[in-house]
Order: C-alpha cells, then sequence, then structure tokens
C-alpha cells in the first residue's frame, strides 16, 4: 500500500533564505509517522492504553533540491528494515516540493519502548502489523538482532 500525506506548508517552516528550515523536513516526516500509525487505528490513546510507544534511535536527512516559502509538499513512507517480531524498523521518507520533484530523503532507525519499564520490547500484535502492507524499499532487509544470532 503506497501511504503519502499532502501537506500545507506553514511560514515558521521557512528560514531567512526563504526555504524550507532543515528541521521542518523532519517535523513533516514525524507527522507523518503519526498519521501512518492512524491510518491503521493506532492512535495516541493506543500507545497510552497498551504502554508501548514509537522511540528513535537515528534520523538521517539527505537534501536534494529546495523547497521555497508558500510550496505545498507531500511525503510518503516506505519500510527499509524490520526485525523478524516487529520490534525495530526502519522507514523512509521521500519529500518531494510543489512540482513534485525529490527534495529530500530522510530515513529513521527505531523501535517499540515499553512506556512503564523504559525498556525495548515487542510490540502488542495490533502494533505488530501495521508494517506489513506498507510499501518497502527495493533494499528492504531483515533487521537481525543480536539475540536472533
Amino acid at each position: 500500500m503506497s501511504f503519502i500525506v499532502n501537506f500545507t506548508t506553514r511560514w515558521a517552516d521557512f528560514d531567512a533564505n526563504i526555504h524550507m528550515r532543515h528541521t521542518a523536513y523532519n517535523d513533516y516526516c514525524a507527522e507523518a509517522r503519526l498519521r501512518f500509525f492512524n491510518e491503521f487505528g493506532i492512535t495516541i490513546h493506543d500507545f497510552t492504553k497498551e504502554k508501548v510507544g514509537p522511540i528513535l534511535f537515528e534520523e538521517n536527512t539527505r537534501f536534494l533540491k529546495e523547497i521555497h516559502m508558500g510550496e505545498d509538499i507531500s511525503v510518503n513512507l516506505k519500510i527499509i528494515g524490520l526485525s523478524s517480531q516487529g520490534e525495530r524498523w526502519k522507514i523512509q521518507h521521500e519529500v518531494f516540493n510543489g512540482q513534485g520533484k525529490l527534495s529530500a530523503i530522510i530515513t529513521v532507525y527505531g523501535a517499540w519502548l515499553d512506556l512503564i519499564k523504559r525498556k525495548l520490547t515487542v510490540p502488542p500484535a495490533k502494533f505488530q502489523h501495521i508494517f506489513d502492507s506498507a510499501d518497502k524499499t527495493e533494499n528492504f532487509e531483515e533487521i537481525i538482532l543480536r539475540s536472533d544470532k
């Protein structure tokens, strides 16, 4: 399933060079991830109820083309990697400018956190399945955990 979110940018997203500030790209990708979870019926209330939440270990941004003030953007979501029980994941976002040109690629590496124990955990079944129908990148790989070896 292709997942794309269209956004109307805000004045606060831009810097003195009249292009999108670097952290705004990451903010839109975070919003796209939350909307992705919501698309599969997982809301912030489910995180609280299940006492589990997503965390990031790493976030990398590669800038390719400027996004200028007033441009609307779109952000997609694809899975780069997933561990066997879904406890760790890598997501790639592509950010497109108003003309549909690829402007940035953001990759995030994350996991699920038990909000009580404050330790990494295997997510509930409802959470495990959210990545199943998502688009995968061409270089998708299973994430092998040390305990899987």
